[in-house]
């Protein structure tokens, strides 16, 4: 057998390169894929299959005050005549515009079962019918008035629409969204009153902002309601660059049931969420103890949505539960807004706000005038013919002699009266019924009123400013129809600010007990349960002995500053307690075996700290700035050996007390000191010899304080300490009588 190919008679074989192939043909698909199915038009909103489907239905006659049709029949319709795809997809297609969960103004009414929010799917096509609605009809109007294009259909037997003539800015109003090839379109639904606010300042003022239209056009509408959460700032930036996304929250309420006890109750969830599926999901979530608050979750709906969640515990707080459920089930969703839509059905771009609502309102103007030229020409016709008439009732007697006696009596009209051929047809087409005096002066009447209606249609074609107004007296009866106090247009989407809470989910599945911190001379810790007033019998490993006893919760978060002049960070109910000697600190955080432990504290965020190294340099730091993130701990005060870091004082009076190794000691006021988040600080107090031993911040009003070896109480007044008192980096003088010999003002915090 030969290997050559079979060619058709007179055939050839032309070498074509793959990539050139793929390329040419790859690019088809694309821009098939991109004019002809994913993207919207801007002008009516819709993608090719919706159009067909509604235009389908019209040719069926299914208006709204008109009776229902099964869905197969329509689906036929559209599938045979306009759309050569799977059934399946036209009536996917079809269901969902019928879906008040999905489409804002839903254009299909349907009878019957088609799907609900929990994701069931819409019974058979056989099984269910359709009709168009209100906002269909409106989408529709004027399309036999010859203001839309049409063009062939797939196989050339009918023709059907470019483009439908939309008197209902339909793609805000309803969204949409869709994947082409390379490029995807995703537009929420908007309230139509606010769109039609926006479009008649618009029209009064073409140069509008988008800021302006923002304040008309707040943000989404969902036909599922929720609560819409994205900052304004970030939505204005949306919609002026056509790209951003929209966070939107389910609606819910706390229900008290008694005793202390309550329950929340959602009663709306977010856009393209299913119901059923969002609670199998909370259901795994709590199987996997992912969801530490949560307690029960029951289904309690019928024709509103009611899904009760029920807290683990009375003590749980409600926001602090649902923030969990936000930030861990779609309770929370982002709506993305890409604006990516087809200009006059040819271009793919993303336009902005301003630019959609612009581009609507010329193609309404470009419907206005071609439906006036179509009326001009229709009332044109009905004048030439009523004129004929007219020469015919003046004439009659004649006419009838011509129309009996005469072999071509058309001709002979023509030829008698100055008829054109129109006029003639007319004439001969007249029933003899119509011949009474009365039809005379209704014919009349007629030619009185279709001549002023000629005129003023020639007066709107002419005039620019004439034809806004009457766009602007269209959108105005759109606006009143769809009103936010009718049920159809009221608001369903609320907006508000996200709560201002700093939620640790970590921190906050910590029971709050109080725990005692205690900290060995040797660097052990532990904790014991509770605040016990007394520790003497606590037992040490040999050689140490107690060095911190910290009162604290487990919730709290514990700041240890080292001799290094780094600042460390525990959770409290990380530390390990029980009867054992603890584990060494060092095991928790990464300090250089040459330095220790000089401070130990409950973190407080807004307090401020007082931080001095032995070399007397010190400075004021926010404590929310000392906080480590991680194991080896943050930098605060810069020390240099054979100096540390030895003080750490809370910031509380106007006053400062230093005192030295030497026993010297100096008073001065706290504005000398420097607040920074890092560095080495200011001189506090001047040594000759020796270092800094304490400081302690004060109240000039409440005096000095400090505790003797024996746990007595000292307190010197203002005015007993004016001996002491001078100006930052002073030497100072010897301290006063009865001063503890360990140099300490006592107790830190």
């Amino acid at each position: 057998m030969s290997d050559k190919p079979i060619l058709p008679s007179g055939g050839s074989i032309e070498p074509v390169e793959l990539r050139t192939a793929l390329e040419e043909r790859y690019l088809a698909y694309a821009l098939s894929t991109i004019m002809h199915r994913a993207l919207p038009d801007v002008r009516d909103g819709l993608k090719p299959v919706h159009r067909r489907i509604l235009y389908a239905m019209r040719e069926l006659r299914l208006n709204p005050e008109g009776g229902f049709i099964k869905c197969a029949k329509i689906v036929g319709e559209v599938m045979g005549d306009y759309h050569p795809h799977g059934n399946q997809a036209i009536y996917d297609a079809l269901a969902r515009l019928a879906q008040d969960f999905a489409v804002r103004y839903p254009l299909v009414d349907g009878q019957g079962n088609f799907g609900n929010i929990d994701g069931d799917n819409p019974a058979a096509e056989r099984y269910t019918e359709a009709r168009m609605t209100e906002t269909a009809a409106l989408i529709l109007e004027g399309i036999d008035e010859e203001t839309v294009d049409f063009r062939p259909n797939y196989d050339g037997r009918v023709e059907e629409p470019v483009v439908l003539p939309a008197a209902f800015p339909n793609l805000l109003a309803n969204g949409s969204s869709g994947i082409a090839v390379g490029m995807a379109t995703n537009i929420p639904p908007h309230n139509v009153d606010e769109l039609c606010a926006a479009l008649l300042h618009l029209i009064k003022h073409p140069n509008a902002t988008i800021e302006k239209l923002v304040e008309m056009i707040p943000g989404p509408d969902f036909p599922t309601g929720g609560i819409i959460v994205e900052p304004r700032a970030q939505m204005l930036e949306a919609y002026k660059t056509g790209r951003g996304g929209f966070r939107v929250r389910a609606r819910w309420e706390k229900e008290d049931t008694g005793r202390g006890g309550y329950q929340i109750v959602v009663t709306e969830i977010p856009y393209g969420v299913q119901k059923a599926k969002l609670i199998e999901k909370i259901a795994d979530l709590m199987s996997e103890k992912k969801l530490a608050f949560l307690g029960d979750v029951r289904d309690e709906s019928a024709e509103e949505i009611r899904l009760v969640l029920e807290p683990k515990s009375r003590t749980v707080e409600a926001i602090l539960l649902m923030e969990s459920l936000f930030r861990s089930t779609e309770l929370e969703v982002r709506v993305s807004l890409n604006m990516n839509v087809l200009s006059a059905g040819q271009i793919p771009n993303v336009l902005d706000l301003r630019d959609v609502l612009w581009q609507w309102l010329e193609h309404r103007i470009e419907v206005l005038v071609r439906r006036s030229t179509y009326r001009l020409k229709k009332i044109e016709h009905r004048l030439e013919v009523l004129d004929g008439y007219l020469i015919a009732y003046l004439n009659i007697d004649e006419v009838i002699r011509i129309i009996r006696r005469e072999d071509d009596p058309k001709a002979k009209l023509i030829a008698k009266f100055s008829l054109s051929d129109v006029q003639a047809e007319a004439i001969l087409n007249l029933r003899l019924r119509s011949l009474s005096r009365l039809e005379e002066v209704e014919i009349k009447a007629e030619h009185d009123k279709l001549s002023k209606e000629r005129r003023e249609l020639k007066q709107l074609l002419k005039s620019e400013e004439l034809q806004w107004e009457h766009v602007a007296g269209e959108i105005k009866e759109t606006r009143e129809k769809y009103s936010k106090k009718t049920p159809l247009g009221r608001r369903r989407s609320s907006f508000a600010d996200m709560p201002d809470i700093d939620l640790d989910l970590e921190a906050a599945l910590v029971e709050k007990e109080p725990i005692t911190v205690i900290v060995s001379e040797k660097g052990w810790v532990r904790t014991l349960k509770g605040h016990p007033d007394d520790i003497s019998k606590l037992e040490f490993k040999q050689g140490d002995s107690l060095k911190h006893a910290l009162k604290a919760f487990t919730t709290d978060k514990l700041v240890i500053f080292a001799t290094n002049g780094k600042f460390f960070t525990l959770e409290a109910n990380a530390l390990p307690g029980g009867r054992g000697h603890g584990e060494p600190v060092r095991l928790m955080i990464d300090l250089e075996e040459n330095h220790d432990i000089a401070e130990l504290f409950v973190h407080d965020a807004s307090r401020k700290l007082l931080v001095a190294s032995t070399g007397a340099y010190g400075f004021i730091v926010p404590e929310a700035e000392v906080i480590a993130s991680t194991r080896k701990g943050k930098q605060v005060l810069n020390v240099s050996e054979p100096e540390e870091a030895r003080v750490c004082v809370p910031v509380e009076g106007d006053c400062v007390a230093t005192i030295g190794e030497n026993r010297k000691m100096l008073v001065f006021k706290l504005d000398e000191v420097n607040e920074m988040t890092r560095g080495k600080g200011v001189i506090l107090q001047r040594f000759k010899d020796g270092a800094l031993s304490d400081v302690r911040v004060f109240k000039k009003s409440d005096g000095l304080t400090w505790l003797d070896s024996a746990g007595r109480e000292f307190s010197l007044s203002w005015s007993e300490l004016k001996e002491w008192v001078g100006e930052r980096a002073q030497a100072g003088r010897v301290a006063p009588k009865g001063f503890p010999r360990s140099n300490s003002f006592g107790p830190r915090f």
